[in-house]
C-alpha cells in the first residue's frame, strides 16, 4: 500500500508540521522575521481555503481575494475605531481630510471590538453563502464560475477604490496601534501575534482534514467527479457546493483579519486580481488536492518571491509563470503528486515476489 494513502501517516506528518511552525518562535529572536514568517501563515490559511474549494470541491475559484479584502477591511475598521474617542475624536483623520464631517453609519458598529471582529468574519461569509447560492442553482461550474468569481472581485475592487472619503482609496486603511484584546495590545512582532495566526492555522487545517474525511467531504468530492450523477441520486448538489464554497471563504476571511493584525495595513490591493489568482499558482503547485501540500506551495512561493523577486525582478514572474507550466503538464497533483509517485514506487518495491503461475492457479482455486 502506498504510504502516502494512510491516514496514520498523513496524521503523522500534519503533526511534525504543526510542530515545526509552532516551534519557530523558540529559535526566532528577530521579531521583523518572526512578523513576515506570521505573514506566511496568512498564505498558508489561503492556500488551505483555495484547497479545500478548488482540490476537494472542484470549484475553481478566482475571486477569493473577495472574502479575503473584506474581512481585512474589517478588522482594519475595528482597529482604527480603537483608537478614537466617541466624544472628543470620533471621526478618522482621513475622512476629515475628505471632508466628512460625521461618522458614517458603515463604520458605527466597529465601536465594538467583538462586533467589528464578528462582522469581518461573518459578512464575507454570508456573501460567499447567497453568491455561491445563486450560481450553484443556476449550476454555474467549471471556467464560468471562475469568470463570474474574477468579474465580482473586480467589480468590488472599483467600489473600494472609488470610495474614497469611507475607505481611503488606493491609500488603504493604516490603524495607527495594534489590535487591543481584553485590554492586551497584540504586538504585531512578537511571539504571542505569531503564536495566534500559527494557532489559528492549526485549527483549521486539523477542521479541514476532518471534513475531507468525513461522509460530507467524501460527498463533497463525488460532486467534483460527477455532479450529474450525485444529483441522479437525491442529493442536493447546489448545497453541498454552495456550503463548500462558504468554508473556504470563511477560512480566507480569518486569514484577511490576520493579515491585519500582522501588517496593520490594509489597500486595495487585498483585492487585487493578480493576488488572488496567485493563491490558484500556490495550489496548483503545492498540489491542489493536498491541504498540506497546498500550504507548502504558499510557502515555497511566497519564500521564493521575498529571497529572490527583488534580486531578479520581473525575471522571477518569468521562472515562476514557467515552473507552473511545468508542473501542471508533467505532475497535475503538484509536488504532492511528485511525493505520492515516490512512494508509491518505493512501496512497489518492497511488495512480496510474486507466485510462480503454478502457485497462482492453487490460490485462485482455494479462494
Amino acid at each position: 500500500m502506498n504510504l502516502y494513502h494512510n491516514k496514520l501517516a498523513q496524521w503523522a506528518a500534519y503533526g511534525v508540521f504543526f510542530a515545526i511552525i509552532a516551534a519557530v518562535p523558540l529559535f526566532v529572536s528577530d521579531s521583523f522575521l518572526l512578523n513576515q514568517l506570521g505573514t506566511y501563515g496568512v498564505y498558508g490559511l489561503l492556500a488551505l481555503s483555495i484547497s479545500l474549494c478548488w482540490g476537494f470541491g472542484g470549484i475553481l475559484n478566482l475571486g477569493q481575494g473577495i472574502a479575503f479584502g473584506l474581512a481585512a477591511y474589517g478588522m482594519a475598521m475595528t482597529m482604527q475605531m480603537q483608537t478614537q474617542d466617541p466624544e472628543s475624536n470620533p471621526i478618522p483623520p482621513f475622512m476629515l481630510n475628505n471632508s466628512l464631517e460625521q461618522l458614517p453609519a458603515l463604520w458605527e458598529p466597529f465601536w465594538s471590538t467583538g462586533l467589528g471582529i464578528t462582522l469581518a468574519l461573518v459578512v464575507p461569509t454570508l456573501f460567499y453563502v447567497i453568491f455561491g447560492n445563486l450560481m450553484f442553482r443556476a449550476r454555474v461550474s467549471g471556467p464560468f464560475f471562475a469568470i463570474m468569481s474574477l468579474a465580482m472581485l473586480s467589480a468590488l475592487f472599483t467600489i473600494i477604490l472609488d470610495m474614497q472619503p469611507y475607505t481611503n482609496g488606493a491609500n488603504g486603511i493604516t490603524p495607527p496601534q495594534p489590535l487591543t484584546i481584553l485590554g492586551t495590545p497584540l504586538d504585531p512582532y512578537g511571539p504571542a501575534t505569531y503564536w495566534l495566526v500559527c494557532g489559528l492555522l492549526i485549527a483549521l487545517t486539523v477542521g479541514a482534514k476532518l471534513l475531507t474525511q468525513s461522509k460530507f467531504g467524501l460527498l463533497v468530492q463525488a460532486v467534483r467527479g460527477d455532479a450529474e450523477r450525485v444529483r441522479f441520486l437525491g442529493y442536493n448538489v447546489a448545497a453541498y457546493e454552495t456550503a463548500i464554497y462558504a468554508l473556504s471563504g470563511f477560512i480566507a476571511a480569518v486569514a484577511g483579519c490576520c493579515w491585519v493584525i500582522l501588517v496593520q495595513y490594509v489597500s486595495p490591493a487585498q483585492l487585487d486580481v493578480s493576488f488572488s489568482v496567485t493563491m490558484v499558482i500556490w495550489a496548483g503547485i503545492g498540489g491542489r488536492l493536498s491541504l498540506l501540500g497546498s500550504m507548502l506551495g504558499a510557502f515555497i512561493i511566497q519564500g521564493g518571491q521575498s529571497y529572490l523577486g527583488d534580486a531578479l525582478l520581473s525575471t522571477w514572474l518569468l521562472g515562476l509563470g514557467a515552473f507552473f507550466i511545468i508542473v501542471v503538464r508533467f505532475l497535475p497533483k503538484g509536488l504532492a503528486g511528485l511525493l505520492e509517485m515516490g512512494l508509491g514506487a518505493l512501496s512497489s518495491g518492497r511488495r512480496p515476489k510474486q507466485l510462480e503461475p503454478a502457485d497462482r492457479a492453487n490460490a485462485m482455486a482455494g479462494e
